[in-house]
């Protein structure tokens, strides 16, 4: 049986999808491999969250790809498991509050995390499926693609899904499939703002790697530092963010690669990124 979650680090010199391969290109593809629905289990959100973990400190990775294996992305959290703990004694209440809370920290991994995160979909994202989606920081989807948070239909209302749809979508495009659990298509998906692409299904992967190597070329600690500074303005009212704006600008000013690049610029030069 597939490994739940399946890794390749993407390299010139093996086969795609070959585990083991050297990450000389800097991609990190973590695959959901438990098709045909690649739940997010408790023990795939788990595997995720040690991997994204992993990906903090290794100086290899510099750009995250989510994809999935099979014909779907992700239909979200495994109800079948949850349904099982319902004859526990409390109900399932600790399992129910296990899951979620393992879900968040991993979708909050997405967002803090040092590494921008591309999504990778090619599929139906559904549910929880969704909300990892929306808490990548960029999203590439197939034209075979569409996308739901459908637990209305259920008498389940995606509460958690909603918290990444809200801060990545216009609150009514959001509140829309919160409450009507329908599915949308790729492109109205990108018209709300939930995915930043739509391309081809044959061209998908290669679309996403070529986003990644653009992300690559760039001086990392200011991708780092960037990333850090976008989510944290963006939940501060318009005064302080541009304070804390300010202070990251400077910051990031004094630092080397600034110097570099701006250097660079100025002589008519390629600039040369090197770790402070």
């Amino acid at each position: 049986m597939a490994d739940v979650v399946s890794l390749r680090r993407e390299t010139g010199e093996r086969e795609a999808g070959e585990p083991g391969a050297s990450p000389d290109r800097g991609i990190l593809r973590i695959t959901l491999n438990n098709p045909p629905a690649n739940l997010l289990s408790i023990e795939v959100m788990r595997d995720m969250q040690a991997e994204l973990d992993r990906a903090r400190d290794d100086d290899a990775v510099r750009v995250v790809v989510i994809a999935a294996a099979g014909k779907l992305f992700c239909a979200g959290h495994d109800l079948k498991q949850m349904t099982a703990h319902r004859t526990d004694p409390d109900g399932g209440k600790a399992f129910f509050e296990e899951t979620f809370a393992v879900c968040s920290k991993l979708m909050q991994s997405i967002v803090s995390h040092p590494k921008p995160v591309i999504a990778e979909i090619d599929g139906i994202a559904t549910a929880a499926g969704c909300q990892l989606v929306a808490s990548c920081d960029l999203a590439i989807a197939s034209d075979h693609s569409s996308f739901g948070v459908n637990g209305i239909n259920v008498g389940l209302f995606c509460t958690t899904p909603g918290v990444a749809l809200v801060r990545g979508l216009k609150p009514k495009h959001a509140m829309e499939m919160l409450l009507t659990g329908e599915m949308v298509d790729a492109a109205t998906a990108k018209d709300f703002g939930l995915v930043n692409r739509v391309v081809p299904r044959e061209y998908l992967s290669q679309i996403v790697s070529k986003y990644a190597e653009t992300i690559i070329s760039k001086p990392p600690l200011t991708v780092k530092l960037g990333k850090e500074a976008f989510y944290r303005q963006a939940e501060m009212g318009l005064a302080d963010a541009y304070d804390y704006a300010s202070r990251v600008m400077v910051e990031n000013l004094l630092g080397g690669e600034a110097k570099e690049g701006i250097c660079a610029f100025i002589e008519k030069r390629k600039p040369e990124w090197k770790a402070e």
